[in-house]
């Protein structure tokens, strides 16, 4: 087993994968850049690593600036964790090169699985449907008009070596095919450094269902679908497992596929495989070759911890796990929690957290990488932690997470708690009606109110207030939360949240 891992990666991710690995003996190096200097990743390793400026292509996304800090740390593997790097096949070589197991799949085999035209391909090789499209990088624009007249509109747009939603941009008509095509390719290359796209056809109220795989040497093990179709621009925002929408027959069939499917192209480790459920079948969408941020709810549901499985996969010791041994219990729903404004078109919320709390309690799992006093910078996902919880069936879940969302607490920055309070309480995701766009189709967060009471309001402001007095004397990570105080209907002075310095409003105005 390894003795020391570099966790190329921040945020939750970085602090789940060390979790695991210090509970496996293995000593935990991180990385970090500028803008990451009091991020709470930091505290949670045995050691970090500066990597560079704030910009991802500067430091997380900068293969030598990593390695340069795999070698400082003198470490024997490397764990990605998801984005930035995870899918890179030259990141994956460069550490083969370089001494260092990664932990994830060989990098002929990331190559196939991670670019969407050579997945395309492969599972289409291996009698797996596919959505009709082209199977080749499009090298311009008019070859890309080309291809939508003759797939037919709506059509998607792909970045080829892209991931987590990233670089998609649905096409409806003809008019707005130049402007996605421009706009497509320059997110593909900011964040992938590959400006290659394919094409698609879009598939109107289709529903995401994903496998997850695990693969040794010898072994293979495919676990119950999760459902991830509640999404905002591409970007899924809840995950459950199992799918509402799956029967036990289209279950053992859209594992068998998954399976099947990496095991043709020699794949190792964890790996995903999505597919698409439309007009009663399903078709392929493309392989996720890394850990998934929705992994927890397979994990509640099963009780295999998929980071141990990776960890001990890369290091040749082999799955815990069999096919015939693996069972499901019950029902687990995923919340992301984001630094956004649900309000405003999801609009990012950076900015610094002057109070946290998480619900806790049986069945209630928080994957976070912020406390009270963390900032969220502007550079990164905005993701903040992930909600998650398990109960015996989806009714008994939805239940369960209404009351977790409502107990969950953030200040100083906008989240997009208050959508998934409204889309819990919604008919259509009560009763299992999915599909990828119905966020946008049901304008689940254009009906949302402002912001509530102006008692919520004026907490707000004045921890805001609290934030920014203390932002301008520099970062004192970690930070109590503050003293909020509010006027009842009595007119007394109320407390509403501990620890901290008082906030007086009558003295700050």
């Amino acid at each position: 087993m390894f003795r020391r891992l570099l966790i190329a990666n921040r945020g939750e991710i970085a602090i789940r994968v060390g979790r695991t690995a210090r509970e496996m003996g293995i000593r935990c190096i991180g990385v970090y850049s500028e803008a990451d200097r009091a991020a709470l990743h930091r505290a949670a390793m045995d050691e970090t690593v500066l990597i560079g400026g704030p910009l991802p292509v500067d430091s997380y996304l900068n293969i030598d600036h990593v390695l340069r800090a795999a070698e400082e740390a003198r470490v024997d593997a490397v764990h990605p964790g998801y984005g930035f790097l995870s899918e890179n096949p030259a990141f994956a070589t460069r550490c083969a090169e370089a001494g260092l197991v990664f932990v994830g799949p060989p990098p002929d085999a990331m190559a196939l699985s991670g670019d969407k035209i050579a997945a395309r391909k492969s599972m289409a090789g291996e009698g797996v449907a596919v959505t009709r499209g082209v199977d080749q990088p499009l090298r311009s624009l008019d070859e890309a008009r080309i291809v939508a007249s003759e797939v037919g509109y709506p059509v998607l747009f792909k970045a080829t070596a892209g991931g987590g939603g990233i670089g998609m941009s649905r096409v409806d008509r003809p008019a707005e095919l130049t402007a996605a095509f421009e706009s497509a390719r320059s997110v593909a290359l900011a964040n992938f450094g590959n400006p290659d796209l394919l094409l698609e056809k879009y598939l109107r109220r289709a529903r995401h269902v994903e496998v997850q795989v695990l693969l040794d040497s010898r072994d293979a093990v495919g676990f119950v679908e999760r459902e991830c179709s509640v999404q905002r621009r591409h970007q899924k925002l809840v995950e459950e497992t199992p799918s509402p929408a799956v029967t036990r027959s289209l279950r053992s069939r859209l594992i068998d596929t998954a399976v099947r499917g990496l095991r043709a192209i020699g794949y190792r480790n964890a790996g995903t495989v999505e597919f698409l459920l439309h007009d009663g079948r399903f078709t392929f969408n493309e392989v996720n070759a890394r850990l998934q941020v929705e992994h927890p709810i397979t994990e509640m549901v099963t009780g295999v911890d998929l980071v141990r499985q990776q960890i001990r996969i890369a290091a040749g010791e082999g799955l815990e796990v069999s096919q015939s041994e693996l069972r499901r219990h019950g029902h687990a729903i995923e919340c992301r929690v984001n630094a956004e404004d649900p309000i405003r078109n999801f609009l990012p919320s950076p900015g610094r957290i002057v109070g946290y709390r998480e619900p806790t309690g049986p069945g209630v799992r928080v994957d976070s990488g912020v406390a009270a006093g963390s900032l969220v910078p502007p550079y990164y996902d905005p993701l903040m932690a992930k909600l998650v919880v398990h109960a015996p069936n989806r009714r008994q879940a939805i239940e369960h997470m209404r009351r977790n969302i409502d107990a969950f607490e953030v200040r100083g920055v906008h989240t997009n708690l208050p959508f998934h309070r409204a889309l819990l309480r919604r008919s259509e995701f009560v009763q299992g009606n999915l599909w990828t766009t119905m966020v946008a189709d049901l304008r689940i967060a254009a009906r949302l109110r402002s912001r509530g009471p102006w008692e919520e309001r004026f907490a707000a402001i004045a921890a805001a207030f609290v934030a920014s007095g203390r932002a301008a004397r520099g970062p004192t990570f970690p930070l109590e939360r503050p003293l909020v105080t509010r006027w009842s209907s009595a007119g007394r002075k109320e407390r509403l949240s501990g620890g901290g310095h008082a906030v007086s409003p009558r003295r700050r105005w």
